[in-house]
């Protein structure tokens, strides 16, 4: 489908999209359908300021988790690392 609106780009100009109903490639201008740049950039840049905040947690994890490593032999914090002690019967 992609590949049709680039070809169409060509053609018809840049307003061509992808008409989801159809499936096919059709002037979004003449559908009435308009973008704002606006909406745009604030949709990726709402994306991006997501993915970072994702990554932080995700460091902030990992360094509580090395942190707690060092004190306690590599034991995960609250007893719950790896069910060690346990004779499960064997």
């Amino acid at each position: 489908t992609m590949v049709r609106v680039v070809a169409a780009h060509k053609e018809k100009g840049p307003s061509v999209g992808v008409d989801v109903f159809e499936g096919e490639p059709a002037d979004m201008l003449e559908r009435g359908v308009i973008a704002p740049l606006r909406v745009v950039k604030q949709a990726i840049k709402s994306a991006s300021e997501a993915a970072i905040m994702i990554l932080r947690i995700d460091d902030v994890i990992a360094a509580k988790a090395s942190k707690s490593e060092g004190k306690q032999g590599g034991e995960m914090p609250g007893g719950m690392g790896g069910m060690g002690g346990m004779n499960m019967g064997m």
